[in-house]
C-alpha cells in the first residue's frame, strides 16, 4: 500500500482507520463522530495551512517528499574490482584508500569534496543554523551559497532613495562568517539572487561591499516552482516586508486581518516571493552585465521542470557559459515547500540526470559549451554521490559532468543535531545510551576534535558553534572518508575516474531510463573473452 493522499507525517494528519480506500485515502466509511484529523478534515479548519509541512515547525524542520518514485540510487549497484589500479601506482603500500583523491572543481573552484550547499536563504531554519553550516563548509572546504532575500528580509537593511540596498547586516554576517575559516583555496562563498535581490541590487552590494566572487541565479524554483515562501510570525514585520514590494498573505495593512491575527485566528503571514520570466537573451545580457559588476563566478540554480525545461536551460546557459548550473530533483525542501507539489510535482532526480546528460549529449556534437554541472535533490551519502557522479562520465575524455552534488537537508541535519545534542549536554540531559557510548562533553562525543583543535587551536564551541564541528565531521569525515573507500573498492584513486562503467542497474526501468546496463549484461563480452584461454 503507498502513501495515503488523506494522511501524511508532513501535515500531521492520519486516517481513523488503516484500510483507507487506496482511489482517495479516505477510510471506507467516513463517520460525523469521528475527532482524527486526516487531510480533508485538517482542512476544514485550516485550510491553505494543510498544503504545507507542519506551519507550527516552520523554522526548527525541513521537509521533503515520501513518495515512492519508483526509480533511486539502490536501484544501482557500484561494481568494484579487484585487477590493477587507476591513479595511483599498482603498489600495495601506496594504493590505500586514504590515499583516494575526492577533490574537484565545480565552476572552475577548487573543492576538497565534491560537495556544494545550495541556497540557504531567507527560511528560519537556514538562518539559526547558518553560522554551523558555513564554518563547517568553510573548514571541509566546499562552496555554500547564501540564498535568497536574505537581505529584504534583513530588518536592519538599509536602502538607498532608488530602492537599492546599501547594507545588510545579515548578508555581511553570512559572507564573513564562512570566510573567517575559509583558507582562501578550497570552495567559497557566494550570493544567490531572485526577481526580488535583483530589483534591490543585491548582487552589486554583494560584490562591491563584501567582495563575493560568485553570483547564482535563481530561476522561479523556491519552495519547488511558485517562488521562495517564509512565514512570519510579526504583524510589523509582515507590514515592512509588504513595504518592500513582497507579497504577503494575508494583507498586514487590513484591519480586520490585523484583529484577526492579534485573537489567534491565524498566527503566522505567508511571504512570497516572486518567480523568475527567463528568456535566452536577456538572461545572457545579464550575466554579461554581472560579469562586468566584477562577478567573477556567475551560476545559476533550477529545479526540475519538464524535459522542454531542461533543454532551454542547458541552452541558455551554454550561450551565456555560465561557471555551474545547478539541477535540483523533486522533492525536498527547507524552507515552506507545499507538500502536494513536493509530492506530485517536477522531475525525479535520476530521470533528471538522464535528461540533462542526454542534454550534453547534444550540446557536445554541436560543438557547444558545456558548463559544469551540480546534481541536487535528496542526496544524504556518499554511495548516492558516487553513483550520480560516475553516471555523468560518458567516457568521452571530459571526466564527469556533474562536478559536485548539492546538499541541503542533510548538512542542516548535522548542523541540529550537533547543536541539540550540546545544549543537551549542557543542561545534563543527554539520553543514557548516548552517554554510554560517547560520552557528557562535547570534547569527546565529536570524533573530529583532536583534528580540528590541532588544525585551528582551542576554539572549538568558543570562537564558534559545536554545530560548526558536526557539519565538518558530516561532510569530511563521513561522507569524504565514505567516497574515499568507494573508490577505492573499484581501484580508482581519483575522483575523476569513476565512470558508467562502475554501475550496474537492478532492474530494466532503471536501465531503460539511464542506459546503465543491468548485471546480467555487465561485462558479458569481457566475461567470455577471459574464459576463452
Amino acid at each position: 500500500m503507498g502513501i495515503s493522499e488523506n494522511a501524511r507525517s508532513t501535515t500531521g494528519t492520519t486516517t481513523r482507520v488503516k484500510d483507507v480506500s487506496l482511489l482517495s485515502g479516505m477510510c471506507p466509511i467516513c463517520i460525523r463522530e469521528c475527532t482524527v484529523l486526516c487531510e480533508v478534515g485538517k482542512s476544514a479548519f485550516r485550510g491553505r495551512e494543510v498544503l504545507y509541512p507542519s506551519p507550527e515547525r516552520y523554522g526548527e524542520s525541513t521537509a521533503a517528499s515520501n513518495k515512492d518514485y519508483g526509480l533511486d540510487w539502490s536501484h544501482f549497484q557500484i561494481m568494484t574490482e579487484v585487477r590493477g589500479t587507476k591513479g595511483i601506482a599498482p603498489d600495495s603500500d601506496k594504493a590505500i584508500f586514504p590515499n583516494v583523491d575526492v577533490r574537484s572543481k565545480a565552476g572552475g573552484i577548487p573543492i576538497r569534496i565534491p560537495i556544494k550547499i545550495p541556497g540557504l536563504g531567507s527560511t528560519d531554519v537556514a538562518r539559526k543554523n547558518w553560522e554551523g553550516l558555513s564554518v563547517g563548509s568553510a573548514m571541509a572546504g566546499i562552496i555554500d551559497i547564501v540564498g535568497e532575500n536574505v537581505c529584504g528580509m534583513d530588518r536592519t537593511a538599509k536602502y538607498d532613495s532608488k530602492g537599492k540596498v546599501k547594507y545588510s547586516k545579515e548578508l555581511e554576517f553570512r559572507v564573513k562568517n564562512y570566510r573567517r575559516y575559509w583558507d582562501g583555496k578550497y570552495g567559497d562563498v557566494g550570493v544567490q539572487t531572485n526577481v526580488e535581490d535583483i530589483r534591490t541590487g543585491v548582487d552589486l552590494y554583494a560584490i562591491k561591499k563584501l567582495g563575493v566572487n560568485i553570483i547564482e541565479r535563481k530561476w522561479g524554483q523556491g519552495a519547488k516552482a511558485i517562488g521562495g515562501e517564509v512565514r512570519i510570525s510579526d504583524l510589523e514585520y509582515a507590514k515592512m516586508l509588504k513595504k518592500r514590494g513582497y507579497i504577503v498573505h494575508p494583507d498586514p495593512t487590513d484591519k480586520a486581518i490585523q484583529n484577526a491575527f492579534k485573537k489567534g485566528v491565524f498566527k503566522t503571514f505567508e511571504r512570497h516571493s516572486r518567480v523568475g520570466m527567463p528568456e535566452e537573451k536577456t538572461f545572457v545580457e545579464d550575466v554579461e552585465d554581472l560579469r562586468k559588476k566584477g562577478a567573477k563566478k556567475v551560476f545559476l540554480k533550477t529545479g526540475a521542470y519538464n524535459p522542454a525545461v531542461v533543454a532551454f536551460t542547458l541552452k541558455c546557459a551554454s550561450q551565456a557559459k555560465i561557471d555551474l548550473l545547478t539541477f535540483d530533483g523533486a522533492g525536498g525542501g527547507t524552507g515552506m515547500s507545499p507538500v502536494p507539489m513536493m509530492q506530485e510535482c517536477s522531475t525525479p532526480t535520476i530521470h533528471l540526470l538522464a535528461q540533462v546528460l542526454e542534454g550534453i549529449k547534444i550540446l557536445k556534437e554541436k560543438k557547444k559549451y558545456i558548463p559544469d554541472i551540480a546534481l541536487a535533490g535528496g542526496f544524504i551519502n556518499e554511495t548516492q554521490i558516487f553513483k550520480a557522479i560516475a553516471m555523468s562520465n560518458l567516457g568521452d575524455g571530459n571526466g564527469p559532468y556533474v562536478k559536485a552534488i548539492a546538499m541541503a537537508r542533510a548538512p542542516l541535519c548535522a548542523a541540529m543535531k550537533a547543536d541539540y545534542f550540546v545544549k543537551l549536554a549542557e543542561a545534563e540531559d543527554l539520553p543514557a545510551k548516548f552517554v554510554q557510548e560517547y560520552g557528557t562533553e562535547p570534547e569527546k562525543f565529536f570524533i573530529c576534535t583532536t583534528e580540528l583543535t590541532k588544525k585551528y587551536g582551542d576554539i572549538l564551541g568558543k570562537e564558534f558553534a559545536w554545530a560548526a564541528v558536526g557539519v565538518y565531521t558530516f561532510l569530511a569525515d563521513r561522507i569524504g572518508v565514505g567516497l574515499q573507500q568507494l573508490l577505492a573498492g573499484c581501484r580508482k584513486w581519483k575522483l575523476n575516474l569513476i565512470d558508467r562503467n562502475d554501475l550496474a542497474s537492478l532492474s530494466e526501468h532503471a536501465s531503460r531510463v539511464t542506459g546503465i546496463p543491468t548485471i546480467e549484461n555487465f561485462d558479458r563480452e569481457s566475461f567470455e573473452e577471459i574464459l576463452d584461454f
